[in-house]
């Protein structure tokens, strides 16, 4: 049996944080004298009125979640979150409910596509109401993916797991503690962001928005032109906090309280910082051969790029996709690698690749001494059966979703290109794809209205790591 009530109880407690977060852009809209007051209005009544109902639904003396309430709670929160959330854009002139959902789930995912145009001349709320949710999403992730995945199993999280398998009353204390000190150094580091993009020559305005979407590794931007519309400096500024987002946050905290360098010592951001700094590397001295560029221009061209893309921001600086057919194919592999788990970031993430190459080692081993027994590990943990099963299971599912989705958008009479790109920069959750329509010069806009929804669809499998909703339609999910 499903535990219902807490299950209402923990949506409820969701929405009415989303419905205080809403508050924020309506002081903006209040401020600013703009036409969006009415519809933050009538949108934070309306989720606080949904938000009240299931927690008083909810109410229940024994709070107890099992491992099936985990998957159906991880799952359906996201999506009904995401639901209400897009309730001001599509009260907002102009913005069908479509474009609302296609806009909110991409926020909230941290993917960063987007249906919008005119950023520069848009309403303050609204701009501010797009980085709120990227930062909300953020955050969000970096929660689920240190306290929930780990413990469900989900891709071969259980590497990092801290933390009983019960989610009952003692592991609840347990994790708020940890939520509360994550919650702080993100705030941190976004603070600190914000200053950095402020001395880099952004109004306090673009500051603010450009530190929520770039510590959620979210790629939002107050205007059209993106990242391009601002300074070198904030460019340098970018790749730095795109990479803090990129990193274990979890790893900041245990460094900060016991003020040791511990987090260097990781595999993970050992391998993603080596990943980044090498391949922008190698890019930056494509470019000096290939184009009229200056070493440092092409450094810094490479690097932002390279690490937006990694670590699945998406912020648009330049059309890569005019670099060449090394870059193009080197960015399309690009969008698959992701950075840390643990991070706000999308894709298969860092560590997946490590383990993925320990397993080869041993086989490879295996081949030499077949009657040797060999134990690989990761971060002095053991790689155990159960771990690669799960790592098999989701490369797997991860492709065929990808697949699945590129073969639905070509049906609904997208384009190849378009089709194959969108479903991997959806399920990666990195933003821009590839070629004229959705790469870095342009958005999802004139998809149709089927392509946006099964995109939306995408953006969630992809952020919840595609196992956490594809075991909800497995038969024996809700057979006991």
């Amino acid at each position: 049996m499903l535990n219902i009530k807490p299950l209402l109880f923990v949506l409820g407690v969701f929405l009415s944080t989303l419905t205080g977060f809403m508050l924020i852009p309506l002081a903006f809209a209040l401020f600013y004298g703009e036409e969006t007051v009415g519809a933050f209005m009538l949108s934070a009544l309306a989720t606080g009125i949904i938000a009240s109902f299931c927690m008083h639904r909810g109410q229940t003396k024994q709070f107890h979640l099992n491992i099936r309430d985990m998957f159906l709670l991880t799952s359906i929160t996201w999506f009904v979150v995401s639901l209400c959330a897009a309730m001001p854009f599509t009260l907002y002139h102009g913005i069908g409910y479509t474009d609302a959902f296609f806009e909110t789930m991409s926020g909230i995912t941290t993917t960063g596509s987007t249906v919008l145009s005119g950023l520069d001349e848009m309403d303050h709320s609204i701009l501010v109401w797009r980085s709120l949710l990227q930062w909300l999403g953020g955050i969000g992730f970096i929660v689920m993916a240190v306290a929930v995945l780990p413990f469900l199993n989900v891709g071969g999280m259980r590497l990092f797991r801290t933390e009983s398998s019960d989610w009952g009353d003692k592991l609840v204390p347990r994790t708020q503690h940890m939520a509360k000190h994550l919650f702080y150094v993100y705030i941190f580091l976004t603070f600190c962001c914000g200053l950095a993009y402020h001395l880099a020559g952004m109004n306090w305005f673009e500051s603010i928005n450009h530190a929520m979407t770039t510590l959620s590794t979210g790629g939002y931007s107050t205007s059209d032109s993106s990242m391009a519309a601002f300074t070198p400096a904030a460019h340098w500024v970018g790749v730095v906090f795109m990479a803090a987002g990129g990193l274990p946050l979890l790893l900041f905290v245990y460094s900060i309280r016991q003020r040791s360098v511990k987090m260097w010592n990781d595999a993970q951001v050992k391998g993603f910082l080596l990943f980044i700094t090498l391949v922008s590397i190698a890019l930056a001295f494509w470019l000096t051969q290939t184009r009229d560029i200056s070493v440092l221009d092409a450094l810094r061209l490479a690097s932002f790029n390279v690490v937006s893309v990694v670590t699945t921001t998406g912020y648009g600086l330049t059309d890569y996709g005019a670099w060449g057919a090394l870059a193009n194919v080197a960015f399309l592999f690009l969008m698959f690698v992701g950075s840390c788990s643990g991070s706000t970031s999308g894709g298969i993430k860092i560590f997946r690749f490590q383990v993925a190459g320990a397993i080869m080692r041993k086989q490879l081993k295996k081949q030499f001494h077949p009657n040797a027994v060999f134990k690989e590990k990761y971060n002095n943990r053991s790689i155990n059966d159960d771990i690669v099963r799960s790592l098999v299971t989701f490369m797997l599912l991860f492709m065929l979703v990808i697949i699945m989705l590129a073969v639905f958008l070509v049906a609904t009479g997208v384009d190849p290109i378009t089709s194959v790109t969108g479903a991997i920069t959806a399920v990666t959750n990195v933003g821009p794809g590839l070629g004229p329509v959705i790469g870095p010069a342009g958005n999802f806009a004139t998809l149709p209205v089927l392509a946006k929804w099964a995109l939306a669809i995408g953006m969630l499998l992809g952020r919840l790591e595609i196992l956490t909703v594809a075991v909800l339609l497995h038969p024996a999910f809700w057979k006991y």
